[in-house]
């Protein structure tokens, strides 16, 4: 009980920190995730890593490299990178598994080819939940399964469309959370794409724009 307040403590500390991973990582942290222990193993080469992502720089590169596609990505959408502060190195090293599916999860949203509507964050979500990476995600596509229906029936067949999708490509694509995706940024998109297993994808729809709470 002393821990989790301790923990709460913290992250109400960190609301406002100019980074905004801090915020995520921690609250992460306080909910914890039971990640299957395969994946622990899988993630031993991204143990602490986490580069700052400088949006202004990735916008100077050629329009077809990755860097650039997610600083376009992020900017129409109004998103800030999920940077995490070296003040919590210690909370990153421990919680490789927080740190990377809250720093990676626009690039996932990029590489995917989902928008950031309710049908596109449950494409993303089912993704990772087939990928395995841990139970709570399962968790939580199911409930997503139940509520974005409701939330946005206007949306119930692209929803659908992109659940299936999202389990496709997590069945096909390489293990995506432990790749080092900020050391290619300026390699094409689809090179990426194509080494990490994921099919090319057309330019991104811009369709819905309504944010999912499971963000």
């Amino acid at each position: 009980m002393l821990k989790k307040f301790q923990q709460i403590k913290t992250l109400i500390n960190y609301k406002n920190s100019e980074n905004l991973g801090d915020f995520a990582i921690l609250k992460s942290e306080l909910l914890g995730a039971n990640i299957n222990p395969d994946v622990v193993a899988k993630l031993q080469q991204v143990v602490g890593y986490h580069p700052s992502i400088d949006l202004e720089k990735l916008s100077q590169y050629p329009q077809d490299t990755f860097g650039r596609q997610y600083a376009d990505h992020m900017r129409e959408n109004k998103l800030k990178p999920l940077n995490v502060s070296s003040e919590l190195e210690d909370v990153a090293k421990r919680n490789v598994f927080a740190l990377r599916y809250v720093v990676t999860h626009d690039i996932f949203h990029v590489l995917l080819g989902f928008d950031t509507s309710y049908a596109g964050e449950i494409g993303v979500l089912a993704f990772a939940a087939e990928q395995n990476y841990s139970k709570s995600l399962k968790i939580s596509l199911w409930f997503a399964k139940l509520l974005y229906p409701i939330l946005v029936p206007r949306q119930i067949k692209a929803i659908f469309s992109n659940l299936k999708k999202g389990q496709e490509l997590g069945k096909k694509a390489e293990f995506l959370l432990g790749f080092r995706f900020e050391e290619h940024w300026q390699e094409p998109i689809e090179e990426v794409r194509n080494r990490l297993g994921l099919p090319p994808i057309p330019l991104m729809s811009k369709s819905f724009t309504t944010s999912s709470p499971f963000a």
